[in-house]
């Protein structure tokens, strides 16, 4: 089953996106903060990380690169999951090693799912 790691703080964000993906047959892990979203990748090596920017601790863009420097992560899809003007969601995710990103808050369930399958299929 793929795994998916949602780092996100806010718990209205990842109870939907939680819906959405076990509803389509991911497994979902979920931490609420970057350090527990660092030991959590460790441990689970989960197939795609859905990564939250302003994380209580410190921003998703740390946890990204802090990430890429572990070779088993390397390649592993890092999204940027974040409520961020677009051109700078995309600039900010470019420069961190993310391989992209999706808005929040997710509107179209759709969208969202093409979203994390066509990630998923570059891997």
């Amino acid at each position: 089953m793929t795994k998916i790691l949602i780092v996100e703080d806010v718990p209205d964000n990842v109870e939907l996106a939680r819906k959405i993906l076990i509803s389509r047959g991911y497994e979902v892990v979920h931490a609420a903060n970057a350090e527990t979203g660092y030991q959590l990748a460790m441990e689970t090596r989960p197939d795609l990380i859905l990564l939250d920017l302003g994380l209580p601790d410190y921003d998703g863009l740390t946890l990204a690169g802090q990430l890429r420097e572990v070779s088993a992560f390397e390649n592993l899809p890092i999204i940027a999951f974040t409520a961020w003007p677009v051109e700078t969601a995309k600039h900010m995710a470019e420069s961190y090693g993310c391989n992209g990103f999706i808005g929040k808050p997710i509107v179209r369930v759709q969208d969202f799912i093409a979203q994390i399958d066509s990630f998923l299929q570059k891997k």
